[in-house]
Formats: structure tokens, sequence, C-alpha cells
């Protein structure tokens, strides 16, 4: 009976062909999905998830990060915010880079056609021009053709002061905080610390002397300040910046963390940045 039991066992383990022949073994399951082809489909789906999620982060959203406080107090250290990449025509990478450093360089750039110009009072992420691998990020407080000027700290722009109410663009920014009472212009404003102003005699006046004035606003660039006005690394120290370095324009929060306190900051989360 085993023996029985063994044999048409053995004889059901035989697989035809069309033509009435057996199948080698090896052939068996050609056509079933096998454990290889399990993996390949994984494989491709996280391949395309990639490569949609990496077209996305080129063409139309970003995420950044808030390392300083050069725009305090409208962006926090330890913000996290989204990048519209696609308002001044985003652009394929003319550079690979893997973190700080830049593997391949001038590639070709294909840039799709913008939806608007910068302006005055945009918040905009840009590649640094001293160091391409560094992303900034900086208040335009003037486009091409624009006058200048900073006089006793005071930053004025076609010959009217810019220092606070910039969420408004047509509105009254001639409001100047006072360093003991900041709430007294309407947010967002300009950071007046005292002790950075008195510490650098560069957040007195601009342009320095030796320079051409009125110092005129280049084709092809816009003028970038930290609304932390007098602890800000901008271009009163490396010139206008170019439009090519541009990265996007900052859109809003996504996440906020409290180093201090080592909390998030919720109430921040969600909110529209202006």
């Amino acid at each position: 009976m085993g023996k029985k039991s063994r044999r048409k066992k053995n004889a059901a383990e035989v697989v035809l062909d069309a033509n009435g022949k057996p199948i080698p073994k090896a052939e068996k399951g050609k056509g079933l999905p096998p454990k290889q082809n399990v993996f390949m489909d994984y494989a491709k789906s996280i391949g395309i998830a990639l490569v949609i999620a990496l077209m996305l982060r080129q063409l139309i959203f970003q995420a950044f990060r808030i390392p300083t406080g050069s725009m305090l107090e409208t962006l926090q250290i330890g913000d996290y915010l989204f990048v519209n990449k696609f308002l001044y025509g985003a652009k394929t990478p003319e550079r690979i880079r893997i973190l700080k450093w830049t593997l391949i360089d001038g590639l070709p750039v294909l840039q799709l056609p913008a939806v608007r110009e910068p302006r005055q009072g945009d918040i905009i992420v840009f590649e640094y021009p001293k160091d391409r691998n560094l992303d900034y990020i900086k208040r335009c407080v003037a486009v091409a053709g624009d006058t200048v000027s900073v006089d006793a700290g005071v930053l004025r722009v076609n010959g009217e002061i810019y220092e606070s109410n910039f969420g408004e663009r047509d509105g009254d920014h001639s409001c100047i905080p006072i360093w003991t009472d900041p709430e007294l212009c309407p947010a967002p404003r300009a950071k007046h610390d005292q002790a950075k102003y008195i510490s650098n005699e560069r957040n007195h006046i601009w342009p320095w002397p030796g320079m051409p004035t009125p110092y005129i606003v280049p084709e092809g660039h816009i003028f970038m300040m930290g609304d932390n006005r007098y602890n800000s690394a901008d271009s009163r120290y490396w010139g206008a910046l170019d439009t090519k370095l541009i990265k996007g324009k900052a859109m809003f929060l996504y996440f906020s963390w409290d180093g201090d306190r080592h909390l998030p900051r919720f109430s921040r989360m969600g909110d529209i940045i202006r």
C-alpha cells in the first residue's frame, strides 16, 4: 500500500507540456511568481516612488531647516519649512552633490517658465554665492533697478523706509522697531538688537565708504537681507544675489523644534511664512 501511494505521488509530480512531454523539474513553476520576481516588483515600485519624489523635490517642493537666527523673529532656529520651487521657474540641477560635496558640475539646465519674478517682501532660499554647497534664506528687500541704502541702521529702498509690515507688499513699511519695544511695529518686522548694532560698524551705514552712491541693484539680481537686521550675513557683505542661484520661495512651516526646551513648537506648525 505504501509503495502504491508513493508511485501515485511520483506520477502526480510529472508535469506535461502541450505536446505531452514531461517538463523538467528545473522548468517547473515557470510563469508562477518566484521569490526573485516578487523582489523585483518591490524594487520597481520603490524605484518609481523615488523617481517621483525626486521630481517633486526638484521641480515643485523641497524641505529646508532653519539653522541660524538671521531671520528672527520671523523664522526661529529649528523651524522646518517647505519651499515652492515652481513659482520662480523650477529647473533641472546643473550639478550633482552629496551633502556638501559636489560630484558633477556644469550639467545642461532646463528651466520651466516662471509664474512670476521674485519681488520685494519674498522670503527666498538660495545657494550662498561664496559656497554654492550651502543654502541660505533671507528676505528680498529690493529688485533690479531699485536703490538701496542704510542710514543709522535703517534700511531705505528707493528712498522709503522698509523696516516693518513686510506681509503687506503695498502697505506702509515705515515703522521702525525700537529694540526695547519691538511690538511697536506690525509683524513681520526687522529685529533691531542694540548690542549687535553697536558691536559692528557695518550695520550703521551702507553703501560703505568708497562704494558707488546711490547703490542700484543690477539687472538679473535681487538684494537680500535678514529680518534680524544687525546679525545677518547678507547682500551688504557679499553683494546682490544673482537670480540664477535662487531655489524657491518659503511657503509654510510643517514642523518646529525648540532646541532649548527640547520640545516641538506646536503653535508654529502649519504657519504661512510672510
